[in-house]
Formats: C-alpha cells, structure tokens, sequence
C-alpha cells in the first residue's frame, strides 16, 4: 500500500532525541528501536545460516556436484540480483515498515514450505534451489529497507557503529547459526533445520508490526514506481563518491564469493569434514568478525575507510589462497578467523560510507544498488567459480580469485576516495516555488529550464569548474540533458540549461530533493556573478502541453529523468563549505 499519510506531515526522525550521540561502537544499542530490531535479526541471521548449512548438505545428500552445491548460493542471491532495485525503488515509494512485514512473511512460508517438504521426503535439486530462491525473493524486498531504515533508527554519527554492529550480528549469527545446524541436521535432519528457519523470522515481524515509525513528509504525494526507478538510477550515475563505493564493493564480491560457493565442497572433500566439522569452520569466521568489531573502529579512525578497505581485501585474499591448499582443518580453520575480519571490515566500512552518501528520499533505491552489486557478485560469483571447480579443480578455483582480490584492492585505491565529506542532509525547501500551470495537468511536460548567469573576467575558470560539480548535483535530482552555453555575442552571459520529463517532477525537485550540499555548491557558483548581476530563471514547458492542442508529430521526449532548480533568490541558510 503506498503511504500517503505523510503528507505535509511529520518528517521521519533521523534519530531519536535522546539519548545524545555517542561515539562509541555500543553506542546505537542504546536506542531502543535499533535494539529491538538488532536482536530480532540476530535470530533470524541464525535461522537463516542454519538453512544454509542444511541446503548446501542436502543437495550433497541428493547427489549433487560441486557445481549442484554452488547453485545453492546463486539460488539463494541471484533473485535479489534480479529484484532488488525496483524492491529499492519500493522502499522509497512504500511504507518501508509494510514492505519489511510483507517480505518476512513471504520469507516465512517459504522456509516452512520447505521444512515441510523435507521432512515427507519430496525434496528434490529443483525443489530446493527453487524453494531457496523463494526466500532470496522475499531478501531482495527487505534488503534495501532494512539498510534504508538505520538512520531513523539511530544518530547519524552512529552510523558506521551501526553498520559494523549489523556485519557483527551477521557474522556472529555465522559462527553460531552453522554450528546449530550442524547439530539439528545431525540430531533430526535438514528439515529440522528448515523448521528452525522459519520459527526465526517470528522475532522480526513481532518487532516490525509493534515499530511506530513516525509518518513520511510527501509533499506532493507518492511517486509511481517507473519513475522513481529511473530517479534511483540517475542518482547513482551522478554521484561519483558512492559509484566509488559501487565499484569497490562489486570488485571485492565478484572474486570473495569462491569461499563461500566452495567451501562446502572442500569440507567434504579434501578436508573429509562432516557436517558438524563444516558448522565449526564457519564458526571461526564468526569469531574473526567477533574481532573485528573490537579492532575495527580504531583502524577506520586511523587510516581512514579506503585503506582499511584495501588492506582488509588483501588479507582476505590471503586466507582464500591458504583454503585453497587445504593443508589441514586447523590451518583452514586458523585461516578462517582472519577472514572473518577482513569479511566484516569491507562489508561494514562499505555499507556505513554508503549509508552516509544518501539523502532520504533516495536512501532505499540507491542502497538497492549496493546491493545489487554486493548479490551479483555472490551470485555471478558462485556460478563462475563452481565451474571452474568443476573444470580445473577446487584448488584453482581458490587461487585465481585469491589473485583477483589483489588486483581489486589495488583498483580501489584508483577509484574517488572514500569519506569525501559529502553532507546528504536534507533541508527545507529553499527555492521558490515555480509559477503555476494554470490547472493543467501535474504530468504536463517535458519541462525545460534555462538560467542566465553573468560572469566575466578572471571569474571565468573557477565558474565553470563549479558549474561540473554543479551539473552533477543538477543530475543527482533530475536534470536531463544538462549543459551550459556562452553567449558569442556577449561573453560574459553563461546560459545553463537542462530538461525534467513533468512538471510534478520538477516540482519534486523543489520540494523534496534538495540537500545542505548543493545549496551550498550553487552559492559557490553566485559568488562569480559580476556585481549587481542576478540568476534569471525561466520555465518553458512543451508548448503543446500547456495549450492542450496536438502537434502534427509527436516530440521525441528527452531521456526520463529529474533534477533540482536554481533559485531565482538567494537560497535560505546555508551551511558554510
């Protein structure tokens, strides 16, 4: 159902007002809220592992092959990979409490269903890659939510706290949940472990239906799911900082994910481990995790979260190659805790720098992308890495990804710095308010909108290199097509120009899109102006749809996509850059 109860409401709280922010890494348990839902998900996360363990050794069972075993983990993430940004864009468009609530009841029924099947004995590889498949759907619907939501839950300076308490619950849940499985797959068989799958996503709806999540301000309502789908994708494309963190984060996965594709089949192979053995080795990467949590915060402080990232890849890369030669399960098992922290360092530092990155009104579809890349790769992956295991044996199919996580450590460093201090906040509408159609209809468009800007001299260089940033900014809410043109005749007038596809699009940019950065970046930009001078704006919508008579011939539309106006005057407060 879409939310609309917001409008011209209350705005969702960033944070609670009390306690006060603190910087410590228990800092965001203090919130009640965060709390509740960090528990929930500790269960489910175990529940969750548990289901892994039990359908990785049951399609062994079944007489699968190495690459049978792998297609758990593509099954189990390539339906997010598929799903996961219009579930992104849903996120944004929906009530993010309902979308969460349906997803784990989906999540639920499959896991019975499932548990069900199991124990009468109907399971086959199709049935369980496809019951599998079943959950990731209703994962590729929670995921961007869940992420979307931190920042109501605690203080924005708790973020990075947060996102490594949420890689801790993770990976803590991996050392306990494989073992548990192991023990019920041992005790009772898979579809016991099935049954506890399901029973722990319980935790989590209890905490969802009871969350009184404050309304959403809309002031123009909700936005169809095409066009906000397409706004996700134009903000991603323009924010170089968090494509940074994209490209960081796919790099990393695409050659991580041969671990946890391949282990299994090297428990059960070359290190002849039962399924007892298998939980404990996943156990050791959930008490390297357990480390991380402890150590992480200092070296994030120190290094900053674009070495960290570097170095904790390398490392990881290490621990895959000393897997991949299996010269014992104590080596592999000792090996496996340095994994577990190098796991929790990338996946958390990259998770909070991309929660920081994003204003509200894009948070779930943009995080949708992240992950995006972070399931596609597990998912691409898994296939990738299963075949080659498959062709030229498990220990290849180690070492060539443990050579490719160097390589992508060192692309990182290449790519735009992480932790720019990009301020995403969002901020009160600070331009005026376009003129009015005259009644015609919100979706009347396309819209162009031009400003004139006077700059001269000296002025020149330093405009137009703000005018980049600037056109970035535009992009990052909407502009399509945008450009500035010089005047031949008058080199002094700088006009800039770009399109939005409606009107009520524009309007959004007005109203709802705006951030303490580009405000910011545009004051940059008027202190150029010669003395005296002033922005002209003006708004040209298609001529046809304002008159409400047809053209002989259609107008080839610009590319969909929205952007921010330039105020007409000098926007309200602004924060000093």
């Amino acid at each position: 159902m879409v939310d609309l109860a917001g409008v011209h409401g209350t705005r969702p709280a960033v944070a609670p007002a009390a306690p006060p922010a603190d910087p410590s890494v228990w800092a965001p348990l203090r919130r009640p809220w965060f709390r509740a839902l960090w528990l929930a998900q500790f269960a489910g996360n175990v529940g969750t592992w548990a289901h892994t363990v039990a359908a990785q050794w049951l399609m062994g069972d079944l007489g699968g092959s190495a690459l049978a075993v792998a297609l758990v983990q593509t099954a189990a993430t390539l339906p997010v990979f598929l799903l996961v940004v219009p579930a992104g864009a849903l996120g944004d468009v929906v009530d993010r409490r309902r979308l969460l609530l349906l997803s784990q009841g989906l999540m639920l029924a499959a896991a019975g269903v499932l548990a069900l099947a199991a124990a009468a004995g109907v399971v086959t590889p199709p049935v369980l890659l496809a019951l599998t498949a079943l959950l990731a759907v209703g994962q590729a619907l929670s995921a961007p939510c869940f992420q979307a939501v931190q920042p109501e839950l605690v203080a924005r300076e708790e973020l990075p706290q947060a996102a490594l308490l949420n890689g801790a619950n993770a990976n803590v849940a991996r050392a306990i949940g494989p073992a548990i499985g192991g023990l019920v797959i041992a005790a009772a068989g898979p579809a016991a472990a099935f049954a506890l799958n399901a029973a722990s996503f319980l935790g989590v709806l209890g905490v969802l239906y009871r969350w009184p999540r404050p309304a959403v301000d809309r002031p123009l309502g909700a936005e169809r799911i095409g066009p906000a789908i397409r706004a996700g994708i134009r903000y991603v494309r323009s924010a170089p900082t968090f494509s940074a963190v994209l490209a960081r984060s796919a790099t990393f996965m695409l050659f991580a994910s041969s671990l946890w594709a391949l282990l299994p089949a090297m428990a059960r192979g070359p290190l002849g481990l039962s399924a007892t053995g298998y939980g404990v080795l996943l156990g050791a990467v959930g008490l390297g995790a357990i480390l991380g949590t402890a150590v992480l915060p200092v070296l994030r402080s120190r290094f900053g979260p674009g070495r960290v990232v570097a170095v904790a890849t390398v490392v990881y890369a290490g621990t895959v190659a000393v897997v991949g030669w299996a010269p014992a399960p104590v080596a592999v098992g000792a090996a496996l805790v340095l994994t577990g922290l190098s796991w929790i360092a990338v996946q958390s530092t990259l998770g909070a720098e991309a929660q920081l990155l994003l204003p509200a009104w894009a948070r779930a579809r943009a995080l949708a992308h992240f992950q995006l890349v972070f399931m596609g790769g597990q998912a691409l992956g898994a296939l990738l890495w299963g075949a080659v295991a498959d062709v030229a044996g498990l220990t290849v199919a180690f070492l060539v990804p443990a050579a490719g996580l160097v390589l992508a450590a060192l692309v990182g460093l290449l790519l735009t710095p992480m932790g720019s201090g990009h301020d995403p906040r969002e901020r009160e509408p600070a331009w005026p308010r376009p003129p009015s159609l005259g009644g015609r209809a919100p979706r009347s468009g396309p819209v162009l909108v031009t400003l004139e800007w006077r700059v001269g001299g000296e002025d020149v260089g330093g405009f137009l290199a703000l005018m980049r940033q600037l056109g970035l900014a535009r992009r990052r809410t909407g502009a399509a097509l945008w450009g500035v043109f010089q005047d031949a005749d008058d080199p002094q007038l700088f006009l800039e120009t770009f399109t939005v596809p409606t009107w009520q699009e524009h309007l959004r940019q007005h109203l709802e899109r705006g951030t303490v950065t580009d405000v910011a970046l545009e004051q940059r930009a008027r202190a150029h102006l010669v003395p005296g001078a002033a922005v002209r704006v003006r708004h040209l919508v298609w001529a046809w749809a304002v008159s409400g008579t047809a053209p002989d011939t259609e107008p080839e539309l610009v590319p969909a996509v929205e952007r921010e106006p330039t105020p007409t005057a000098a926007p309200a407060a602004v924060d000093p850059v």
